[in-house]
């Protein structure tokens, strides 16, 4: 594993699909209102997921995504608070590491496990969005302070020290390891990584119940119960879901999969404003526990 540090002075900080070539409250009730990017807040304003997420740091197409996935209302569900170290699984460009980098920093840690991109035949996708993701983060020093950058191997995941995480989040990810033959590896990384107590945070595309593996495999959907099955074979408790990121509008049945629906939008022309129309896909948000001594012994009693 290589790491890379991005540091600076922390100065003036800010006041909060990555596809593959890829509280429980309604979809309603979590809708981003749009409104016009605030300038950051000097260091004595109050630094809420609110005004991390309303930041003129953010462009206006990742602005444009927050009625799809409702970023302040998932990361209250995940319990992630400024004062956590916080553990973000190959965030692509970094549309939730812009958030919550931010949000931790000043009291917090932030890391973010990226592709290894040293190797010559490195696919060229995720070297570019390794490209987008390190230019985020130097370009604004101020927003970013001491961000920690994995170079991870894929195929065999491993995440710094032992228990040194407090939160681990990972946004559209599952059905690509799963994909790949190995997610199980990456979940049992991820308990490794945790401490005791620990928060493991998922969302992914979500298939219909009693979905076979090989279906979910070419659509990108995955069951909820395989997700869970997953964690909890890694040690993982599920400690509650929610539909903070659900869409009744998509039936997860589409000519191209999940990639039918935006942002990829993989037919290009054909049926697009269907898909536009239906909008990101339905999504599972499901928080896991690493269970401590004590909840071990609560338990048991």
């Amino acid at each position: 594993m290589k790491t890379l540090f991005v540091c600076a002075s922390l100065g003036l900080l800010l006041g909060g699909c990555q596809s593959n070539p890829s509280q429980n409250s309604s979809p309603a009730a979590t809708a981003a209102v749009s409104v016009a990017p605030s300038s950051a807040p000097s260091a004595t304003t109050e630094r809420t997921l609110a005004a991390i997420i309303a930041g003129d740091h953010r462009s206006a197409d990742n602005r444009a995504r927050d009625r799809f996935r409702h970023p302040e209302a998932t990361l209250a569900f995940f319990g992630i608070t400024p004062s956590l170290r916080v553990l973000e699984i190959t965030p692509g460009a970094g549309w939730y590491s812009e958030i919550i980098a931010p949000y931790v920093q000043p009291k917090g840690h932030f890391s973010a496990a990226i592709w290894d991109d040293s190797r010559p035949d490195f696919p060229k996708f995720y070297a570019d969005l390794n490209a987008q993701l390190r230019a985020k983060v130097s370009a604004r020093p101020e927003l970013y302070g001491n961000v920690q950058l994995l170079a991870i191997n894929s195929k065999a995941p491993a995440f710094g020290s032992a228990e040194s995480e407090d939160a681990i989040v990972t946004f559209r990810n599952v059905h690509n390891w799963a994909i790949g033959g190995n997610a199980d590896a990456w979940f049992k990384a991820f308990f490794a990584a945790l401490k005791p107590g620990g928060v493991l945070g998922v969302v992914d595309h979500r298939a219909k119940p009693g979905t076979t593996l090989a279906a979910t495999l070419k659509s990108g959907y995955l069951t909820e119960a395989y997700v869970i099955g997953l964690a909890e074979a890694a040690g993982f408790v599920l400690e509650a879901r929610s539909e903070i990121n659900a869409n009744p509008l998509d039936d997860a049945n589409h000519e191209a999969g999940v990639w039918s629906l935006p942002p990829t939008l993989r037919l290009g022309e054909k049926d697009r404003a269907q898909y536009l129309a239906i909008g990101e896909s339905d999504r599972m948000t499901l928080r896991f526990r690493k269970p401590s001594a004590d909840l071990i012994h609560s338990a048991n009693d």
